[in-house]
């Protein structure tokens, strides 16, 4: 078990969370509960998995929330895209988050090696 406030990937995971957040907020009332909804719940999912993982006791446990956190990550790939092509987000925007995302993914993928090591 590890406190999961200091992993990186976690940091960086709840910053990226925030700036959703913070992007979803102009996003059309009519899909508060679309993809505003989905896209939440997407970046959400990524550091609460990790953390979740950083409370079990077995590596084997920790690295399968790590890949739960990185499905997420794909989700949420997918689901910025969707809002780009939707004019939901600005191409700046977008390209902002996709490097995020992309800097996440890479973590957790390193982390996940590490791990099973």
């Amino acid at each position: 078990m590890q406190n999961f406030k200091d992993l990186l990937l976690w940091q960086d995971s709840h910053k990226f969370v925030l700036e959703i957040y913070e992007a979803t907020k102009k996003f059309p009332k009519e899909e508060t509960f679309g993809i505003t909804s989905q896209i939440r719940r997407a970046a959400v999912s990524i550091p609460c998995n990790i953390a979740e993982g950083c409370g079990r006791y077995t590596s084997k446990d920790f690295v399968n929330f790590l890949q739960i956190a990185l499905g997420s990550t794909n989700e949420t790939d997918y689901l910025t895209l969707l809002a780009k092509d939707l004019n939901y987000l600005t191409e700046g925007q977008y390209n902002n988050l996709q490097e995020r995302l992309n800097k996440i993914r890479a973590m957790d993928i390193n982390l996940i090696g590490k791990v099973r090591k």
